[in-house]
C-alpha cells in the first residue's frame, strides 16, 4: 500500500509548553559499512564525520544536527583482536547498520528520505532482501504531555488499530518470527479499551502488570519510566535496559530502504494516522466498543479484528490507514 512520503504534521504539533514536538529516527540497513554511510550523509548534509569508537562514528553539525552511524551490535565494543574483527565481518550478514539522528522537527524528514535515497542508490539494503534482514525503523515521537489524557488516547488508538497496520501493510516475515515487534496482548487491548484509570500512575500500573516487556511494536515503557522510574525498573527487572525518554517508540515499520516507493515520511504518515484517530473521541468509543463485543462473540478470531476496525475507521472517515 502507499501513503503520501511528504512529511505531515501532528494533529496537536505542539508540546505543553508551546513547543513543536519532535521525532528522532532510527534506521537499520545493510549493504554498506558504517564509515561508508557516515561520509554518505556528510557529503548528502554536511557536516565532519569523526569516529568514536571502533565502528561507531557521529556525523556532526549537518544539516539534520549530530547523526550517529554504527554497527548495531554490543560486541562491536569488544573488538579488540583481529578475530573479533573477523567475527563482526562475518555478522554483517545479518546485524545492521544503525543510523540514529536527533530530534527533528518532522518538516525536515524529506532531508531524511534524501539521505535513504542515496544511500539506496550506492547499495543499501532493507528487511525484504534477505531471510535474515530483520531491519527496521523506529521514530521516538515526543508526547505532548505527562498527563493520563496526554497518552491514553494515542495508546488507545494504537492498540486497536494495531491489526490495521499490520494487515494492510505486513511486516517482513523475518521481523515477525523475531519477538521484537510482537503485537500486544489480547489482555492488554482489553485492558486499554476498558480505559479504567483515574491517574497516569493507574495507566503504568496496569500496563506493567500485562505486558511489562520492551518488544512490542509501540514500546511504552520509555515513556512510562520518563514519568515513574521506580515502577519501571521494578516490573522489568533482569530484562532488557529501558532509558528514559518522554517519547513514543514506535518501532513497527520495516527498514524498506532499497525500495523506491518507499520512505521515513510514509511511515510518519502511519504514525499521524494514528494520532488523529486519538483525537477522534467518537471513533476511538466506537473502536473500543466493538473490541469489547469481538471479544464476547465465541465465534470471532484475532485476525477478524482488523476487518471490523477497517470497516469503522472507512465509515467514520479515517481511511488513511486503509488500502
Amino acid at each position: 500500500m502507499s501513503f503520501r512520503a511528504e512529511p505531515l504534521d501532528l494533529p496537536t504539533p505542539t508540546d505543553m509548553s508551546g513547543d513543536r514536538r519532535k521525532v528522532g529516527v532510527e534506521i537499520e540497513l545493510a549493504g554498506l559499512s558504517e564509515k561508508e554511510l557516515a561520509h554518505l550523509i556528510a557529503d548528502e548534509c554536511g557536516g565532519t564525520v569523526e569516529e568514536e569508537a571502533a565502528h561507531e562514528f557521529r556525523v556532526l553539525d549537518t544539516d539534520l544536527g549530530d547523526i550517529e552511524v554504527y554497527l548495531d551490535t554490543a560486541f562491536r565494543k569488544s573488538a579488540t583482536s583481529k578475530w573479533h574483527e573477523a567475527g563482526l565481518d562475518l555478522a554483517r550478514e545479518i546485524v545492521p547498520v544503525e543510523i540514529v539522528t536527533a530530534p527533528l522537527d518532522p518538516n525536515q524528514l524529506g532531508h531524511l528520505d534524501s539521505i535513504c535515497a542515496t544511500a539506496r542508490e550506492n547499495g543499501a539494503i532493507g528487511s525484504r532482501s534477505g531471510w535474515l534482514l530483520g531491519f527496521g525503523v523506529h521514530l521516538n515521537v515526543q508526547i505532548k504531555g505527562e498527563r493520563l489524557e496526554d497518552v491514553l488516547p494515542t495508546l488507545q488508538a494504537y492498540a486497536l488499530c494495531e491489526d490495521v497496520l499490520r494487515h494492510t501493510d505486513p511486516i517482513d516475515t523475518s521481523r515477525r518470527l523475531l519477538p521484537f515487534v510482537d503485537p500486544y496482548s489480547r489482555a492488554l487491548v482489553d485492558c486499554l479499551a476498558k480505559a479504567d484509570f483515574r491517574t497516569i500512575g493507574d495507566l503504568i500500573a496496569a500496563y506493567l502488570e500485562t505486558d511489562p516487556t520492551r518488544d512490542r511494536g509501540l514500546d511504552m515503557l520509555p515513556i512510562f519510566k520518563h514519568i515513574d522510574q521506580k515502577a519501571v525498573d521494578a516490573a522489568v527487572h533482569g530484562l532488557s535496559p529501558v532509558s528514559a525518554r518522554p517519547a513514543y517508540h514506535y518501532r513497527l515499520p520495516d527498514c524498506r530502504i532499497d525500495e523506491p516507493d518507499w520512505s521515513v515520511g510514509a511511515e510518519w504518515a502511519r504514525w499521524v494516522a494514528i494520532e488523529r484517530i486519538a483525537e477522534d473521541g467518537a471513533v476511538l468509543a466506537e473502536l473500543a466498543s466493538a473490541w469489547a463485543d469481538h471479544r464476547a462473540s465465541l465465534t470471532t478470531l484475532r485476525t477478524d479484528w482488523a476487518q471490523t476496525a477497517m470497516e469503522i475507521l472507512s465509515r467514520s472517515g479515517h481511511r488513511e490507514l486503509l488500502p
